[in-house]
């Protein structure tokens, strides 16, 4: 498949700062149930830098998420906005700031048009928040403190930090994804409401 040149802009914009939104994890709850992996509201911003092979990006993000929608915004490290993408249920849409767009029935179907490869963006808000898929096997490591360490889910291992012995939510998270598509990604987690 030839990849166009819009393709290879949004990819090496966008692809890592997908990738690197799973990474960003709030506290783990012992066990999830239905309640803390879908309907759980939150607005999440924070900083990222991600690298896949020889390509590396860095920049910012925020997500508000519900039960019934996603809003992700993706911005350069200086603050520009590189795209918007959300939707739901009902579909997704991907805009960028020049006024194109990219729609697909589902985030699946657009983040596999859009960049050649399919994102988890329907684990996102579990793994957002630390919490396991329901609907998948997953490994859970915890710290001393009972806190997640590591979560290993899907392929992906997310590995958490904590600011000091007293925080519940990590700050940062590694993210990475072994094989030939490997990707390595690293979020600080500046503002969670």
């Amino acid at each position: 498949m030839r990849v166009r040149p819009l393709q290879r802009i949004i990819a090496a914009a966008i692809l890592p700062i997908l990738m690197a939104a799973c990474a960003a994890l709030p506290p783990a709850a012992p066990t999830p149930t239905t309640a803390d992996v879908g309907g759980a509201s939150f607005s999440i911003g924070g900083r990222i830098s991600a690298r896949r092979g020889d390509a590396g990006v860095a920049g910012s993000f925020t997500w508000i998420h519900d039960a019934t929608h996603d809003a992700i915004d993706l911005s350069s490290p200086l603050g520009q906005l590189l795209a918007k993408l959300e939707g739901g249920a009902d579909g997704v849409l991907l805009r960028l700031p020049d006024g194109r767009t990219q729609s697909a029935a589902t985030w699946r179907e657009l983040t596999e048009r859009v960049f050649g490869v399919t994102i988890p963006l329907d684990g996102l808000a579990a793994w957002i928040r630390g919490v396991p898929r329901e609907t998948a096997p997953f490994t859970v490591e915890r710290d001393s403190r009972g806190r997640i360490a590591l979560l290993r889910q899907q392929g992906w291992d997310i590995v958490y930090t904590y600011a000091d012995d007293a925080a519940e939510r990590p700050f940062r998270a590694s993210l990475s994804y072994p094989g030939a598509e490997a990707v390595e990604v690293r979020v600080v987690v500046d503002r969670w409401q």
